[in-house]
């Protein structure tokens, strides 16, 4: 299932970010850009250490921000760190959001086209999958008023429950 947020695709996938094949997938970063378990963790064990020493030596970054790196031995070519909370710190809705809109700003500056997110402050992070993909809907919306040129944005959860929080935010943004 599929639906759009301005001109934008947005699906989801049940599964694993690191076996996509887009342009640039999502990391759910700390803003010290060290790669430890979760995402991150996935990331840095299909893609490289490299990943995550490329990363690193771009931070620290303040939480809300993003930055990006190569991808490694990854499918996608680039990896968007977004850090939506301080290392051993809590995630909240505006950094997620902030995080997703510097995100994607940054994959238009590289013309870049399709995009996947994970639920970026869940789990660790202290937000729950509903709470972060609101957050993450709420960044894709803001973003969708520019012309950029990210067209196909991927949500992708690890249960079907994440995949349906995802729907039920991007509904709810657009009303």
């Amino acid at each position: 299932m599929e639906r759009k947020i301005g001109d934008i695709v947005v699906r989801t996938y049940l599964g694993s970010i690191v076996d996509l094949s887009v342009d640039a997938i999502v990391n759910a970063a700390n803003s010290d850009l060290w790669m430890g378990s979760g995402v991150a963790g996935a990331i840095k064990a299909k893609g490289g250490i490299e990943i995550e020493k490329e990363a690193m030596s771009l931070g620290p970054i303040k939480p809300g921000d993003a930055v990006m790196t190569s991808g490694g031995a990854l499918p996608a070519r680039y990896v968007l760190h977004c850090a939506g909370m301080p290392p051993g710190g809590k995630a909240t809705f505006w950094k997620v959001t902030s995080s997703v809109q510097n995100a994607l700003n940054i994959a238009t500056d590289h013309n870049l086209r399709s995009v996947a997110f994970p639920a970026i402050g869940a789990g660790v992070g202290g937000l729950t999958e509903q709470e972060s993909a609101r957050a993450i809907a709420t960044g894709i919306m803001h973003y969708s008023r520019s012309s950029g040129s990210v067209k196909e944005i991927t949500l992708v959860g690890l249960s079907k429950h994440t995949c349906d929080c995802f729907y039920r935010a991007i509904d709810d943004v657009q009303e």
